[in-house]
């Protein structure tokens, strides 16, 4: 039988979603095969870098104005609701991905880090977008 903690990696590793772990740093300290395929770093590429090596440079800011708040206030706007924003790939292309995000808190409560899930939705996103030029033409 495999044990609670054993099973717990197991599951993070292996769902079909992207998950990220960063701590209150934003440095990235879990990253599992998902997150290897949809943004292209392997896991000793990502870990211990920042969470910058996927946010495109002209969301960074906005990032981590919202990253601070979120940690400070112990509560996030998007707590559970799916996003769509833009992230980078590995080869430099810009993906439309969408995710939720949540706090992760010790057993005493307190923040410790953020929680991400994430899936590429770049080809919806286009056709949706095409769909709309085509409208507005």
């Amino acid at each position: 039988m495999v044990d609670q903690s054993q099973l717990d990696a197991r599951i993070l590793e292996d769902v079909a979603d992207a998950l990220i772990y960063s701590d209150r740093a934003g440095t990235i300290t879990r990253w599992n095969r998902a997150s290897t395929a949809l943004f292209g770093f392997t896991a000793d590429e990502a870990l211990g870098q920042n969470l910058d090596l996927i946010i495109p440079e002209h969301l960074r800011a906005a990032h981590w104005r919202g990253f601070e708040a979120a940690l400070a206030s112990g509560t996030m706007k998007l707590a559970g609701k799916p996003t769509l924003t833009r992230a980078l790939h590995k080869s430099g292309r810009k993906l439309y991905i969408e995710m939720t995000f949540a706090l992760v808190r010790d057993a005493e409560g307190r923040v410790q880090g953020s929680v991400a899930m994430a899936r590429d939705v770049t080809e919806r996103a286009e056709r949706e977008r095409a769909a709309r030029l085509a409208q507005n033409s």
